[in-house]
């Protein structure tokens, strides 16, 4: 078994990648005003310079895994592209320019005009994905946690109730697992077709549920095991600083963003 099915969520060990070493709030923050600015920019080249910008974070700082190079390589282009199409068609011919016709089919055009607006969306949406995925990628749930106990000043009883909650849906996936596999071991539910797999999945749901009750259970009683929520603050095992390699991280990425918005200038001055 190994430390990923142990613990998913456990922090990730990647030898010269920088991003696994920082701030997981200095990762979010970063990247946070370049995000705000994209919703309110309209031309293709700024999105795709910030898309450039999180695409070398990625590569750069974060731990590259099939699944990553996956999104990046594949998803992400698919993507834009689908996605711009799906805007273009929608977008309305009379606010568009309709100088250059790029598709005509019976009484309906596709103009140049729709396609540069519907692919400006595409990858504003895009760069702004991409800029949370450089943190996301680069942060496990407890560092997240931690660090806005430690830092924000949230409550730990928040904060520690949210992490064990979401640490249910890897548990889930672990038990269906071995339900399904007890299955298959007995024969049971066998067949094609729908009914054979509405029977399938009915006989997952009641052990699931059990499994889930008993689980809650144990984390229940090692909760109160523990005090927790019998005084206002707790000690921490593991501390999250933030360092002053946050602060250049943040700072550098900040600087990046303004250095992108003024020499593009993507808005008209009037």
């Amino acid at each position: 078994m190994t430390a990923t099915t142990i613990d998913p969520y456990a922090r990730v060990q990647a030898p010269g990648r920088f991003l696994h070493g920082l701030n997981p709030l200095g990762k979010l923050l970063a990247p946070l005003p370049a995000m705000v600015v994209l919703v309110f920019v309209r031309d293709l080249v700024t999105p795709f310079a910030f898309l450039v910008l999180a695409y070398l974070l990625i590569l750069v700082g974060a731990r590259l895994t099939v699944r990553l190079v996956l999104v990046l390589a594949v998803a992400m282009p698919v993507g834009i592209a689908v996605l711009g199409l799906g805007m273009a068609v929608w977008a309305d011919p009379a606010r568009v320019d309709r100088s250059v016709a790029v598709l005509s089919v019976g009484p309906w055009t596709l103009y140049g005009g729709a396609l540069m607006i519907g692919l400006a969306t595409a990858l504003r949406l895009a760069a702004i994905v991409a800029l949370a995925l450089a943190a996301g990628v680069t942060t496990s749930g407890p560092d997240l946690v931690r660090a806005t106990v430690q830092q924000l000043r949230v409550p730990y009883r928040i904060g520690y109730t949210a992490l064990a909650a979401f640490r249910f849906v890897p548990r889930f996936g672990h038990e269906l697992d071995v339900i399904r596999q007890a299955h298959r071991v007995r024969g049971s539910h066998g067949g094609r077709g729908p009914f054979a797999a509405l029977a399938r999945w009915w006989g997952y749901l009641v052990p699931l549920l059990a499994g889930a009750i008993r689980h809650a259970e144990r984390v229940a009683l090692a909760m109160d095991a523990r005090a927790f929520g019998a005084y206002p603050d707790r000690t921490e095992r593991h501390l999250v600083p933030f360092r002053r390699r946050d602060v250049v991280y943040v700072a550098a990425m900040w600087a990046a963003s303004a250095a992108i918005l003024i020499t593009l200038f993507p808005w008209v001055l009037a």
